[in-house]
């Protein structure tokens, strides 16, 4: 029987993204991000909600995009899978953690100042992704009387 271990999370940051570099020198971030459900309550007739905390990795070149554009309050779009890691805490116990491993990541919303690099990693050196690229010329849209006239069809 085939399995599927596919994680969707749509939801805001509640901090800013912390990255590191492995030994390799491979980027990782990892976010925490919050989803929140909203229901009425049968009973009272009020409204309730419930706020669930996923914490994301993201490797390599996603890792470092995540890490210069995402702050807190950041609306993002997370497709990944969970991974449980075994670790053993200061007394010798065996501890487990489950998070999700980003695969695609998609920033959403308008937010003040989205889609610059935060001011921390641009002032590392680091090149500015979104300054570095003049604006592309836009072309004019053609008419249709510019069509030619040598249809194949």
């Amino acid at each position: 029987m085939a399995s599927v271990n596919k994680v969707i999370v749509v939801g805001n940051l509640g901090a800013d993204p912390e990255t590191r570099f492995l030994p390799s020198g491979e980027a990782v971030t990892n976010i925490r991000v919050a989803t929140t459900d909203k229901w009425k309550d049968k009973a009272s007739g009020e409204m309730k909600e419930a706020t669930e905390w996923h914490r994301i990795s993201f490797f390599g070149r996603l890792a470092e995009v995540a890490g210069e554009y995402l702050k807190k309050g950041s609306q993002v779009y997370v497709e990944g899978s969970l991974r449980t890691r075994k670790w053993q805490d200061k007394d010798g116990q065996d501890r487990y953690s489950t998070e999700t491993r980003g695969d695609v990541m998609q920033m959403l919303g308008r937010r003040e100042g989205g889609g610059e690099p935060r001011a921390e990693m641009a002032d590392r050196g680091e090149p500015k992704a979104a300054a570095a690229k003049p604006a592309a010329a836009k072309k004019p849209a053609g008419k249709f009387d510019d069509m030619e006239d040598d249809i194949p069809f």
